[in-house]
């Protein structure tokens, strides 16, 4: 009887430390549109994690989570492509890294825009949305400050997949 005692309280602790972490270093966001089709829905609820990048660097690929218009509440969500000092192009939709094609197997949904040759400034990013064909993103508004990324994009957790 102990025992159950026991790891009922170590359970109870456990949860409520969960939720104390979450509710100071997660948040969550919802999604409006299809940018990022087929990793994550219009409507869906996806949940951010605000310490990610206070303790790593934002890398290649990164779904990060950011503001782009200070006027604005929104937060958009988009993955990483191009790092700070890289020379990034997309020309007939295919993305290229300092002259080198980015090899991007989350990229369902392709479209055939292209964009001039940017230079990642220091402290930016050059991001996408995955459904190329519907995401206005570093294409068209250019590079992303690290100061306006809120975080990382982890999961999405409402509405429950494959139900």
């Amino acid at each position: 009887m102990v025992k159950a005692r026991t790891v009922v309280s170590l359970s109870a602790q456990l949860v409520v430390l969960a939720l104390i972490a979450t509710a100071f270093f997660m948040r969550t966001s919802p999604v409006d549109g299809l940018s990022m089709e087929p990793r994550v829905h219009a409507g869906e609820l996806v949940l951010i994690n605000t310490l990610a990048y206070r303790f790593g660097p934002l890398r290649r690929g990164d779904v990060v989570a950011f503001r782009h218009d200070a006027a604005t509440t929104e937060t958009y969500i988009k993955r990483i492509v191009g790092l700070p000092g890289e020379r990034v192009a997309v020309s007939d939709g295919i993305v290229t890294i300092d002259g080198r094609q980015l090899a991007e197997p989350y990229v369902r949904f392709r479209d055939r825009r292209s964009a001039a040759a940017v230079l990642v400034p220091q402290r930016a990013y050059y991001v996408l949305g995955d459904n190329r064909a519907e995401s206005d993103d570093s294409r068209n508004w250019g590079v992303l400050r690290e100061d306006d990324v809120v975080g990382k994009a982890l999961v999405g957790i409402w509405p429950p997949r494959g139900l």
